[in-house]
This record gives structure tokens, C-alpha cells and sequence, in this order.
């Protein structure tokens, strides 16, 4: 039975991307938005103001979602690749969110290209957790494409490189990672260190998946008329100024992409921060944001395939060291 794990998986990796395309995230019952309320409810009990309690918060939780994953998988399993395959399906559509971001993203552009700050305020946290009452057309406009910069590593391709390279269990603990470091992963007094595992721990499973995405940009820059070269320029030099080993990338790759500047004053509810300028260009417009939308799509494109590839030669390489090994 376990010999079986990872026949179906490329193919659930393809029908839960196209799922996700068509359907979207479910607007009512959706497994991470009820995760994310076990988890607040969870909190209530394990809260203290030490790292200590957040890791083991934090680890409890994983474990959990862990578990739940290895069985689903393994019940998969049993009914061969085809159930397999249905059983990656359905994890692949709950982690990804790439269709629900662009989709928002093109609301937003909406918006502002009517003028309508106030509609696009409300809107702004369905994309981030900044403080839209103090933002105007512009600082909505940067808000929005630093979000869509960044979520496309953490809303879609992240969770697929890991659903092809961990299958099932891989790919929710991706997503319950990342949801508990956007609840308890930043940096208000209540959760310096409460939230201190949760928020390196997401740093960590999303180091491969941020290098791949600025990858997946540089191919995809001539898609919005950008420059690879300008792109991995950028890259190089501005990356690791910003305070995130991630979103520093994949910030600093949209704004050589799209020749723009990102970065400045970056008002949270707990705290304001001064984020060091990325890219050479003027302060980015709402054309820029719906290129930036184009240019996710193009990438989340890419990154099918990607996990598409990597999911079979992971597949290739475990058949050939059961079948032949060479130690």
C-alpha cells in the first residue's frame, strides 16, 4: 500500500488546480477558515506571553493537521491511483487560492479605475492586513500589489510545490502553517512571542517556494512587457532588504517585472513600518496592479507545470530506488 503512494498524484496536483480555477475558495465552510477557528478557539486555552507556549501552540496544531493528512492520504492509497488521485484533488483545491487572489485583484482594479476609495478600502483586507482608514488611491494601489506579489508564493505556488513533493500531509500543514503566521505570526504586543514559531516556521516552508516564484517571474516578465534581466537585477540588490527572507523576493521580482517601486511606509493595526524601496521605477499606478494580475496568472501557470514535474520525477525516483537500488 505504501509502494502506491504517489501514483495519482500529478494528476490530483491538475484537477485540484483546475478546480480551484472554476470554483474558487468556497465562500461558506471552507477547511482553512474552519481551521482558522479552531485555532482562535485553541488559543483562548493555550495564550501565555511567552514563546514557549506559542511553539507548543503552534506544534499541537500542525501535529494535528499532520495526522489528518497521512490518513487521508493512506485512504487514498488503498483504492489505487485513481483514489489517490481524488483524494490529492481535493487537498491541492482546499490549500491553493491562487483564483480567489486575482479575482480580488481585478475587483480592486475595478474600484480604482471608477474611483471608488472607500469601496476599495473595504476591500483591501480581503488581501492584507493593513489599515486601509489612513490609505488613499495610491497607497491602496501599492498595498494591493504587494499582496498579489506575495500571495502568489503563499496562495499558490508554495502549496503546490509541497502537495508535489509531500502529497497530501505536505500540503496542509502548508496551509495551516500559513494561516496561523497571518493570525498570530506578527509583530503586535500580543504576539511577539506568542507568535514567534508560528512565523519562523512559516519562513521556513516557504524559503523553496518564494526562490521558485521570483524564478517563475523572471521567466514570465515579458508576459506585462518586463524585463528577466531587470527582474534578476532587482532580485539581487534589494531582496534582502526587506524584513521577510520571502516576500522581499517575490516583492522585489514584481516590481523589476513590472518597473515599478514597492516599499515605503507600511501602516498594520499594531505598528507602522518603514519598508526599504524595491525596484527603480515610479510608485506603481492601477494599470501596474492589473498587470501584476496578469503577471500572477502567468506565473501560477508555470508553477503547474512545475509541480507537475516535480511530482513525477519524485515519483520516478522512488520507483527506481524500490525497484533498483544502487546502494
Amino acid at each position: 500500500m505504501f509502494a502506491a503512494v504517489g501514483r495519482g498524484r500529478a494528476a490530483g496536483i491538475v484537477a485540484g488546480v483546475i478546480a480551484d480555477a472554476v470554483f474558487g475558495d468556497p465562500r461558506r465552510a471552507h477547511p482553512v477558515a474552519l481551521f482558522g477557528s479552531g485555532a482562535a478557539a485553541l488559543e483562548r486555552r493555550s495564550y501565555s506571553d511567552s514563546r514557549f507556549a506559542g511553539v507548543l501552540h503552534t506544534t499541537g496544531l500542525l501535529t494535528a493537521v499532520a495526522v489528518v493528512g497521512v490518513a487521508a492520504e493512506r485512504a487514498g492509497a488503498r483504492r489505487g491511483a485513481l483514489g489517490e488521485g481524488v483524494s490529492v484533488a481535493a487537498a491541492t483545491f482546499i490549500v491553493l487560492g491562487g483564483t480567489s487572489l486575482c479575482r480580488t485583484g481585478e475587483h480592486m482594479v475595478g474600484l480604482l479605475q471608477a474611483g471608488d476609495v472607500a469601496g476599495a478600502r473595504r476591500l483591501l483586507p480581503s488581501l492584507c492586513g493593513r489599515d486601509p482608514a489612513l490609505l488613499e488611491a495610491a497607497g491602496l494601489t501599492r498595498a494591493a500589489l504587494e499582496s498579489i506579489a506575495e500571495n502568489t508564493s503563499d496562495a499558490q505556488v508554495s502549496p503546490l510545490v509541497w502537495a508535489a513533493v509531500g502529497g497530501i500531509p505536505a500540503a496542509l500543514v502548508y496551509r495551516a502553517a500559513n494561516t496561523l503566521d497571518a493570525m498570530i505570526g506578527h509583530r503586535s504586543p500580543r504576539y511577539t512571542r506568542f507568535g514567534w514559531g508560528a512565523a519562523c516556521f512559516d519562513d521556513l516552508v516557504n524559503l523553496a517556494g518564494a526562490r521558485l516564484t521570483g524564478v517563475l517571474v523572471t521567466l514570465c516578465a515579458p508576459v506585462v512587457g518586463g524585463s528577466p534581466v531587470a527582474v534578476m537585477r532587482v532580485w539581487r540588490r534589494d531582496a534582502r532588504k526587506h524584513p521577510s527572507p520571502n516576500a522581499g523576493v517575490v516583492e522585489a521580482c514584481f516590481a523589476g517585472a513590472l518597473g515599478v517601486r514597492l516599499g515605503g511606509p507600511t501602516q498594520y493595526a499594531h505598528e507602522l513600518e518603514i519598508r526599504p524601496s524595491l525596484g527603480d521605477g515610479r510608485a506603481p499606478e492601477v494599470d501596474d496592479l492589473a498587470r501584476a494580475v496578469r503577471l500572477s496568472r502567468a506565473v501560477q501557470m508555470a508553477a503547474v507545470i512545475a509541480s507537475v514535474s516535480l511530482a513525477t520525477v519524485s515519483l520516478a525516483c522512488r520507483n527506481g530506488w524500490r525497484v533498483s537500488p544502487r546502494w
